[in-house]
Parts: C-alpha cells; sequence; structure tokens
C-alpha cells in the first residue's frame, strides 16, 4: 500500500513527525479500529532519534510508519524553534491512556512483550476497570530472536483473539523490527511499539507526574523507577545536543535569512515524464509545507510505477523540512519494494537543508536491495 502523501508531516533529526495532537491522534487511532484500516504508529523519542542514526533498517521503519508522533519534550522544543506546527508532545504512554479513558467503541488489545508476568499483570489490571480499552490476550516471547518470536503459531494466536490492537513491547529496535517483518500476517489494524506502555499498565513501573512530563524531566523520575536507564539516558542526552548544535540551531538560522517569498513559491510546479524504462519527476522552484499540493499529487502518482524512478531537482531552489519528509516517505515506500528511485540535480543550498534535517541519507543512498517479506497468509 502507498503512503498517505496528505500527512502534514516534517523531517526533525532525520525521522518524519506527523503535525498531530493527543486528541486528532485518538481519534486517527479509534477510526483505524473501527473501519479495520492498517495503522502502524511510531512513537519517536530521543532515542528513536539517535539510533536512527547509525541504523538504516530502524529509521526506515519509521519512515513506513502510517503515523509517526513526536514523544519527547527535547525534540517537541527543537520542532518549535524551527518553527514547525507542533502544538504538544503526544507520548505512546498518553495516547494509550486517553484510549483507556475514551467512552467510544472499546477497543480490543493484545499486549505482546514485556518481562515475564507482566503482560499477564497489565491484561488482568486493564480488564479490572474495562473502558476504552479492554485485553484479549498476551504473550511474553522472552529474550529471543524476533525470527523465533514470529513463528506461525504465534501469529495464529494473535490473529485467534481478534485484536483491534496489538501493543508490543521488546525495546524499540527489537519492537519496530518485529512489526516489520510481521505486519502483513496479522489481522489487527493497529499496532505499534509503546515500550513501558505494558509496565505502567501492569503497576510494575509507575508514571512520572505530569509536572514531569510537561517540563522536560520525566526521565529523572524514569531513572528513579529503573536506574539501569541512566547510562541510556545519558548518552542520548548527548548525542541530542550534539545534534542540537550542528543541525537544528543552524537550520533556525538558515530559515531566518533563506524562506521564499510568495512569489517563489507561486511559480513553482512538477512535470512528470513517463518513459519506457524510467519515470522521471522534474520538480522547478521553491518547495515549502505551504505549497506541496503538486508535490503531494506527483509522489501518489508515481509511488507504485514498478519501473525506474528520478527526481530532478536541478532547478529546485528553496525546499523544507516538510518537503525532506515526503521524499523519505517515497523513497521508504520504494525501497521496501526494491524500486530504484534516483535523485539528481540537487544545488549546494538545497542539499544543505537536507544535512540540517539529517536527511543526507535520502540524496547518496545506493540502489535498494530488494528485500525479502513475509507473505504467507494469516492464520
Amino acid at each position: 500500500m502507498s503512503p498517505n502523501f496528505e500527512r502534514q508531516v516534517f523531517c526533525l533529526l532525520g525521522l518524519p513527525f506527523d503535525a498531530i495532537d493527543l486528541a486528532g491522534a485518538v481519534r486517527a487511532v479509534q477510526s483505524s479500529a473501527r473501519a479495520r484500516t492498517p495503522c502502524f504508529f511510531s512513537t519517536p523519542n530521543t532515542n528513536f532519534v539517535v539510533t536512527a542514526q547509525r541504523d538504516d533498517a530502524f529509521r526506515a521503519s519509521v519512515y513506513r510508519s502510517d503515523l509517526s508522533l513526536i514523544d519527547g519534550m527535547p525534540l517537541l522544543w527543537m520542532a518549535r524553534l524551527l518553527g514547525l506546527p507542533f502544538r504538544e508532545r503526544v507520548a505512546g504512554s498518553a495516547l494509550f491512556e486517553a484510549l483507556r479513558r475514551s467512552t467510544a467503541n472499546p477497543i480490543s488489545v493484545y499486549f505482546f512483550g514485556g518481562p515475564d508476568g507482566v503482560a499477564a499483570a497489565a491484561a488482568q489490571q486493564l480488564n479490572a476497570q474495562p473502558q476504552g480499552l479492554h485485553c484479549v490476550g498476551h504473550d511474553s516471547p522472552g529474550f529471543v530472536p524476533v525470527e523465533a518470536m514470529s513463528d506461525a503459531a504465534r501469529i495464529a494466536r494473535i490473529n485467534a483473539s481478534a485484536a483491534d490492537f496489538v501493543v508490543v513491547s521488546l525495546g524499540a529496535k527489537k519492537g519496530q523490527a518485529w512489526i516489520e517483518r510481521n505486519r502483513a500476517r496479522l489481522r489487527a489494524p493497529v499496532i505499534s511499539h509503546l515500550g513501558a506502555v505494558v509496565n505502567f499498565v501492569a503497576g510494575t513501573v509507575r508514571r512520572a507526574p505530569g509536572w514531569m512530563q510537561r517540563s522536560g524531566v520525566e526521565r529523572l523520575w524514569r531513572i528513579r523507577e529503573e536506574p539501569a536507564l541512566w547510562r541510556r539516558y545519558a548518552q542520548d542526552a548527548m548525542a541530542a545536543s550534539k545534534l542540537l548544535c550542528q543541525c537544528v540551531i543552524p537550520y533556525a538560522w538558515h530559515l531566518y535569512f533563506n524562506r521564499p517569498d510568495a512569489a517563489e513559491q507561486g511559480s513553482a510546479n512538477v512535470q512528470v515524464e513517463r518513459g519506457a524504462a524510467t519515470t522521471v519527476v522534474h520538480l522547478r522552484g521553491a518547495w515549502a509545507h505551504s505549497n506541496l499540493g503538486p508535490v503531494r499529487r506527483a509522489f501518489t502518482d508515481v509511488a507504485g510505477c514498478v519501473h525506474s524512478l528520478r527526481l530532478d531537482l536541478s532547478a529546485v531552489t528553496h525546499v523544507d523540512s516538510a518537503f525532506v519528509a515526503l521524499l523519505g516517505l517515497l523513497k521508504a515506500h520504494r525501497d521496501q519494494n526494491g524500486q530504484q528511485t534516483e535523485i539528481i540535480g540537487v544545488l549546494p543550498s538545497v542539499r544543505r537543508v537536507f544535512g540540517y534535517c539529517c536527511a543526507l541519507f535520502l540524496l547518496d543512498a545506493q540502489p535498494p536491495k530488494a528485500q525479502v517479506t513475509m507473505t504467507e497468509s494469516a492464520p
């Protein structure tokens, strides 16, 4: 299925983020569960950003998500520094609790992962006070490779539960990888890796007070609850500080002096040239969030073309993080299918923006290899 290029999505530190608030995220999940339409949502925080800098597959899993929520106050502050339209942090745990309190049609949940006994305790706690969520099954596969926890019997048990929402708790890298491997085999329309949610619901780890969540010091509480986290949090903080200085602040400075005027944006245009072996998309002019309609339509049109796709940016004079994010969605989709996407003619000023967005991987990537996808029918 092709990406939704109508998403209001922006690239920040190499990852896409949807400009959506908590209420909007709740509606999106409830709508997908009700209509049985696929919704794989990711909740990138600082650790996601840092990990994505060195792990291509992990980063691609976020680009292939149907929704990417900004889970982390430092990321929200950086987005606001760049003038991006993010109103609030949307933590995965906050979304889960909002769904739990909802009076709309109940959503059935399957907990997958977590320490031994925790998923069972979470199921018991959730069903003790049924509201917007109720648990229909749980599984704790233990510390085994992704392949070992993707066997047909395990997938069959999840599908037999008729769950609307599979909540994965395996650690970010393993959780995203498990979802990528198995989402086509799962009948549940909604799936996400929500990390500590299963612990919060079970009561084995307490959530930080609201004021700590809003002020950006929730990690101090988490270290108090789980002291082993301090090293990871310290490493993430140092890496994020470096990215702030090298990418975010220079990009904010760049935006202050390099905003295209209305005439430049008004003359921007897209032309799609279809050939026997290659489709070429010629983009011209200055592109920013406010005038990306033609780009969204063109990308929707060419996302599924089976032969080579070439994007000619030689006449593009300006792009912003919204353009970069859309290009990332397109390329991640085509890479997954082993389809070649070539980007040519990037001017130095435009390339500089990709660098500020930590997205040079889009311009310098090697041609993709066809990926092996598990396509067996859902049991």
